[in-house]
């Protein structure tokens, strides 16, 4: 699937390499998934991973969120970095250095015992890479999706259908030092 990659209004911040893109995703550690809950926005942070141009996450397969997926499974997931400050002598001009993808898509539960391990492998290898010394088993995936936590555990797929990025790279020079004056 191309990606739709929407014009950002400060386009001289605008990132539009895919690599550059995919490769900040796979390392952010939180992101914030955007819902609609009827005329209300309701955002949750949480663990994912971006896999094979896909966004996964997964959690209890009850409660508020599931539900407004359920009813609207259109959402929105950001994801931010800061870097630090960046000054300038005149105060109006101070800034902040970052990089931001935003992406757009429909949330769909993952069926697929594949799938979820191998999604669930790429959450490990993410999060505690080296803790565990063996792959997860289909079967252990399988009790995890079905038991665990008193409850089963769902996994979501979001493919993408719009992303934008920005970034405001570093400026070593300018950057804020609480020592500096």
């Amino acid at each position: 699937m191309e990606r739709n990659m929407a014009r950002v209004r400060y386009q001289s911040r605008e990132v539009t390499d895919m690599d550059k893109i995919e490769a900040f995703l796979r390392r952010v550690r939180i992101g914030h998934l955007g819902m609609a809950d009827g005329p209300y926005p309701y955002v949750v942070p949480l663990n994912f991973v971006w896999m094979e141009g896909k966004l996964y996450f997964h959690g209890a397969s009850g409660g508020r969120r599931n539900e407004v997926m359920a009813a609207n499974p259109e959402v929105c997931f950001t994801v931010c970095e800061e870097y630090g400050t960046i000054t300038d002598p005149v105060p109006a001009k101070t800034d902040t250095a970052y990089m931001s993808v935003i992406l757009f898509g429909r949330a769909q539960p993952v069926e697929e015992l594949d799938e979820a391990t191998q999604l669930l492998q790429e959450m490990i290898h993410k999060y505690v890479p080296g803790y565990y010394n063996r792959p997860l088993s289909q079967q252990h995936v399988d009790k995890y999706r079905s038991s665990v936590f008193g409850g089963p555990v769902q996994a979501y797929r979001v493919e993408p259908y719009q992303i934008t990025a920005k970034e405001n790279g570093v400026e070593e020079e300018k950057m804020y030092r609480p020592s500096a004056t």
